[in-house]
């Protein structure tokens, strides 16, 4: 991964002195700042397929079990230089090279853990405007795309695919995530980490790149955060 630690998209005289911790952080002006620097100045990489994946609670997103998984299925099967990845979320938008960079690695606050409804429907809201922008910004740059996603992260890119008139796949299936919801708990509609959910990404890679279809497999026989993941 091209690292960029040394980054400054706000210089630290110039940063805010509000805490990114709580749902201030959806608007938090330094992640709005950051977020309108991508939006305006930063220049992809031109690739075959560009993947967006869900923030995550560990910082930054790429050491995260999450990212780690998405990492296994995505390079078994293409080469680095094939593919871009893009992080999104309650962040906004975050170019995997980026990751390092303050605020993106710096904030504290999961969308999935908070109940309310007022603070989920501003984050569809806002974060679907910043997604619509970027597909549309960066449309001559990726052949395709894929979005990997569940729940409020997958409304957003639904409504900004809408929006943009971008074609994105957006996978799991619909079908995969009926099966696999968890009615009763507080994340209903599991963890992407789910093979299932896994084997829709990989089938979706796969049918990108044109190649024969694989199958995702693991590590171990329980799920737990050190699984690793792999196709064949």
């Amino acid at each position: 991964m091209r690292s960029n630690k040394t980054l400054e998209i706000i210089p630290e005289n110039q940063r805010s002195k509000l805490p990114l911790v709580g749902e201030i952080v959806l608007e938090h002006p330094d992640l709005k700042k950051a977020n309108d620097w991508i939006l305006r100045n930063y220049e992809p990489p031109k690739r075959e397929l560009c993947i967006f994946v869900p923030c995550s609670k560990r910082k930054p997103y790429h050491t995260s079990p999450s990212h780690r998984a998405y990492d296994q299925v995505i390079f078994s099967l293409v080469p680095h230089d094939k593919v871009h990845i893009v992080t999104f979320g309650t962040c906004g938008i975050v170019p995997r090279e980026l990751d390092e960079v303050y605020p993106f690695a710096h904030y504290d606050f999961v969308l999935g853990k908070c109940n309310v409804i007022k603070i989920k429907e501003k984050f569809v809201k806002e974060e679907s405007k910043r997604l619509g922008e970027y597909l549309i910004k960066t449309e001559k740059f990726y052949r395709k795309r894929i979005a990997y996603c569940i729940g409020d992260f997958r409304r957003a890119m639904e409504k900004a695919v809408e929006m943009s008139g971008v074609k994105v796949t957006i996978v799991p299936r619909k079908e995969t995530i009926q099966k696999n919801l968890q009615p009763g708990k507080r994340f209903i509609y599991g963890s992407l980490r789910m093979r299932d959910y896994l084997q829709d990404f990989c089938d979706a890679i796969c049918s990108a790149f044109n190649l024969p279809k694989k199958t995702v497999v693991s590590s171990h026989t329980s799920f737990d955060n050190d699984v690793e993941w792999y196709v064949l």
